[in-house]
């Protein structure tokens, strides 16, 4: 009977042993992954916007952000990878209108709270 009872608790911690092992490698996997994402969100964000002089706009983003200033005033030109966002005073507020090379509207936004978030002043 001592021997029967050997026999069966040794591959008890056999199997132990190996859920151990693919425990630590499934924590391991999943730190990595998570690593990876967080290193890929802040590429993302980190996305660079440059001040442009008007005459580096094409023409069609010129008068498609005429078309949305609408009584308001283009106030300056940013440069945003390959799309352009034009920066309009409007009712004394500044709203950012990103577009792409054809003049197509992509987003709008608040220009003071983006700065807001960036620590930046505008």
């Amino acid at each position: 009977m001592g021997t029967q009872f050997r026999t069966i608790l040794k591959p008890d911690s056999q199997n132990l042993t190996d859920m151990k092992t693919k425990n630590l490698f499934a924590v391991a996997v999943i730190s990595a992954g998570l690593a990876f994402g967080v290193t890929t969100q802040a590429k993302e964000e980190k996305h660079e916007e440059q001040t442009i002089n008007t005459a580096e706009v094409p023409a069609a983003v010129q008068q498609a952000a005429q078309a949305e200033a609408k009584g308001g005033t283009i106030v300056r030109w940013e440069k945003e990878g390959a799309n352009f966002e034009a920066v309009i005073d409007k009712n004394g507020k500044q709203i950012g209108v990103e577009m792409n090379t054809n003049g197509k509207v992509l987003s709008k936004h608040n220009e003071a709270k983006e700065h807001k978030e960036k620590g930046e002043k505008y």
